[in-house]
């Protein structure tokens, strides 16, 4: 079976656009660093600053775009426990009950009261990559990755959509402990017997 491609995603945001103005100015647009594997989606040039309730600093943190509906910041485990976040696993959009923290941009703040998230594993299928691979939307299954420390990975949500081009999105700590980076491949598995 054909191979997914893996991107390691590094701290990120998502903005509404009223959060957007707030933090760099009435009528603000962002403007596209680069583009990224989903179409339509790119890293802006834009970062801010991220303070946990804590007081805790992250600084610069790129703001992904188009703006979305929601406001999210999406961080690592390891972000959360040096910056003292509460940031449950959640799949994107899924921001309800969520983190806090405030956002400071150059032209002023905002204050998010939920919205800070650790993203899941999760691999992007168009409707012709899931019936390629037999998944469905909202399935949940687990990857195979090889190299010096490699191993399987489990609970990945399958996400299918017309708009979607097949990628695989781990977050900067899986990518660590699994030494994998961007443009790596890994294999689906849907099912695998531990023996003892």
């Amino acid at each position: 079976m054909r191979k997914i491609p893996i991107g390691v995603s590094g701290r990120h945001l998502h903005l509404t656009q009223e959060h957007l103005e707030a933090l760099f100015g009435p009528g603000y647009e962002l403007t596209v660093f680069k583009d990224l594997s989903q179409p339509g989606q790119y890293a802006a040039n834009e970062k801010v600053d991220v303070y946990s309730p804590a007081g805790k600093l992250i600084a610069g943190v790129r703001i992904l775009g188009p703006v979305r509906p929601a406001s999210q910041v999406e961080i690592s485990r390891s972000d959360a426990i040096r910056g003292k976040f509460v940031a449950p696993v959640r799949s994107s959009g899924d921001v309800k009950g969520s983190g806090a923290c405030k956002l400071v941009g150059p032209a002023g703040e905002v204050e998010l009261t939920e919205g800070v998230i650790v993203a899941d594993r999760h691999i992007h299928f168009s409707l012709e990559d899931a019936k390629e691979f037999g998944v469905k939307d909202g399935e949940v299954v687990s990857i195979k990755v090889g190299g010096i420390k490699g191993g399987i990975l489990d609970n990945v949500l399958c996400r299918v959509s017309s708009k979607y081009a097949l990628d695989c999105h781990l977050d900067t700590d899986d990518g660590a402990a699994f030494e994998l980076s961007n443009g790596d491949l890994c294999e689906l598995v849907k099912a695998y017997e531990i023996t003892k």
